[in-house]
């Protein structure tokens, strides 16, 4: 186990002093039969519910099952699935929509191996999240124990902190650290690792309580009252910023999902009704500020994008989703402001000005320099004007094919049902989960958000199997709100089982699923392709025609709905939104509607 490094201790929190750690050490070696004594199950669950863990997701089983029923004892909403990657979905997806991290819990070796995918798309979508593992007893290293695997190594590529606590002691400072790297600085993975002959040892109540009295609960920096976080940035780059925007004839403001994860909404709300500039949201921006609103540029993106001169990008990296910032998606002139919280990014884009912190207090800062110095574009502004106009035609082009009853069906009607559905249910948004490649594809242009937050999809790393574990987490962390996962017969199938895990919980989520055979619609193939020995063979993108998932949901106790019609998918959209219960709605899509689909796809 590394030393610990103090600097991190203003993001994170604080644990008992080294020394202190090192007295208990040399004087513990001894029981008091008078005294108290907590396992390392125990202790480890007390020091996650005193530095203010509330949700862990795994799967449990030797060593850690003791370890998830302590959890519970303290508090600890702990939610068993029966995988680990779909735990470790879930788990970053209630550190996005929380601001805490979010803890995967799994059994050694192989348990380990399996909740490396939710970690480390947890890394690529800048999550907080920690991976805790049982592991093999310590002194049998070496000698092929059960599931035996140099665990802190394995799991290094995919974290930024991998630590061990080596006995009892150390639990405390392995956990703090943990939680500290991962949210400071730019969120991300880490790991703790819980040796099987640790979990066995035992402290004293009184000599845990010691270990445990400087351990604060984590509280992110948007929900303190003081909203500043860290020194103010010089006025000399808040004034260049203004000033580019200010001088810019064809302006934009870019959303990620990082200014959502900073809860930057309202003073990004300010900033465009200061200076009426469009916005376009990545996917996971989307409700920052409602996709109803009036500069929004979403259905003219590819408009904006190649004509904008100047571009605010708040929380959004220059990678694939934004076609890296370069020509011929982007104006060969094009000046960006960037807002991250990583002066890495920053460094890696080379922007025309860089603002590093966090997005709402920079965002604040510019709002009061644009107050002291005003300007705005009107609704007759030629670049408000212009993009408006293609809006409109998409829009009204987009209302065309929409609009139609298309049987079998299409992926637009559908579409169109749950969009109308979802608008009806008002406030508090539902919180959508999509996923799939034309499902998402298609549902991104269509479904809306008009509320931050209430947008999962793939993300960054365009993750496939995500829905159902982000689905759980959004229903377990909110509560107040319904939750519809939207997802292709090929997303679904990663974590089908997992509607089992939501019927125990009895969490209101809504499966949806658009069933067309297959991995873009089935057996795809040309005639040519469908020769040789195994001609008969099913192809690499089918699955079994026309699957009942819905039974499957019944299976489990919740509501299963099949839908071919329209009539039949309004009737079930809108009992299961009123119901608020399990279901899965298992609508029949034309095999032969969809397309081979992968990167983000705009003709707008």
């Amino acid at each position: 186990m590394d030393h610990w490094q103090p600097d991190f201790a203003t993001d994170g929190v604080r644990v008992a002093a080294w020394p202190t750690y090192i007295q208990l050490l040399k004087t513990s070696s001894v029981q008091n039969h008078s005294e108290t004594y907590l396992d390392g199950n125990a202790f480890a669950a007390k020091a996650l519910a005193k530095a203010g863990i509330e949700y862990m997701f795994g799967v449990v089983g030797i060593p850690v099952t003791s370890f998830a029923t302590c959890a519970l004892k303290e508090g600890i909403r702990f939610i068993a699935f029966h995988n680990e990657q779909s735990a470790g979905y879930a788990a970053g997806a209630a550190a996005y929509l929380t601001g805490k991290p979010g803890v995967l819990l799994t059994v050694s070796g192989p348990g380990c191996v399996h909740g490396l995918a939710g970690l480390s798309n947890a890394m690529i979508n800048t999550w907080p999240v920690i991976l805790i593992s049982g592991s093999s007893t310590q002194t049998d290293t070496g000698k092929g124990d059960f599931q035996e695997l140099d665990q802190v190594e394995a799991v290094k590529p995919f974290s930024k902190y991998s630590g061990k606590a080596r006995n009892i002691f150390e639990i405390p400072l392995v956990i703090s650290k943990a939680i500290t790297f991962a949210v400071h600085g730019r969120p991300g993975g880490t790991y703790v690792d819980l040796p099987t002959d640790v979990l066995h040892e035992t402290i004293s109540v009184t000599e845990g309580e010691k270990l445990l009295s400087d351990l604060q609960p984590y509280v992110p920096s948007w929900s303190k009252v003081e909203t500043s976080v860290g020194q103010q940035l010089p006025n000399l780059e808040i004034d260049a910023a203004v000033s580019l925007l200010q001088e810019a004839e064809r302006p934009l403001i870019v959303l990620g999902k990082g200014a959502a994860y900073a809860r930057a909404e309202d003073p990004i709300r300010q900033l465009v009704q200061l200076t009426g500039i469009p916005f376009l949201p990545t996917p996971m921006g989307k409700g920052i500020i409602p996709d109803t609103h009036q500069r929004s540029a979403v259905a003219a993106r590819s408009l904006a994008l190649k004509e904008s001169d100047v571009v605010l990008v708040v929380g959004a990296r220059l990678n694939w989703l934004l076609h890296y910032g370069a020509h011929p998606n982007w104006s060969k002139d094009v000046k960006f402001i960037l807002i991250d919280i990583s002066s890495e990014e920053i460094a890696l884009r080379k922007p025309a000005i860089g603002l590093v912190g966090d997005a709402r207090r920079l965002v604040s800062q510019i709002n009061k320099k644009i107050k002291d110095t005003p300007f705005s574009l009107g609704d007759k502004h030629p670049w408000v004007e212009k993009l408006q106009k293609k809006t409109e035609d998409n829009v009204k082009r987009m209302a065309a094919s929409l609009n139609k009853d298309v049987v079998p069906f299409n992926f637009l009607t559908p579409m169109r049902i749950i969009r109308d559905a979802m608008a009806d249910l008002g406030l508090p948004a539902p919180i959508l989960v999509s996923e799939g490649a034309n499902t998402m594809d298609v549902g991104r242009s269509v479904l809306q958000q008009i509320e931050p937050r209430t947008r999962l999809d793939a993300g960054t790393w365009g993750t496939m199997g995500v829905g159902l574990g982000y689905a759980i987490a959004a229903a377990v962390v909110s509560p107040e709100r319904l939750v519809v996962a939207v997802e292709g017969d090929s997303g679904f199938g990663f974590s089908g089982l997992e509607v089992e895990t939501i019927v125990r919980y009895k969490l209101p989520v809504i499966v949806i699923v658009f069933n067309n055979d297959g991995i873009y619609g089935g057996d795809r193939r040309s005639p040519e392709d469908i020769e040789g020995p195994l001609k008969d063979f099913p192809a690499p993108t089918s699955f079994v025609p026309c699957a009942r998932y819905d039974i499957v949901m019944e299976a489990f106790g919740g509501k299963g709905y099949f839908a071919t019609t329209p009539q039949e998918l309004q009737s079930a959209v809108k009992e299961a939104f009123a119901l608020r219960q399990p279901a899965l709605i298992n609508i029949r899509i034309d095999p032969y509607a969809g397309s081979e689909s992968g990167r983000m796809q705009h003709k707008n």
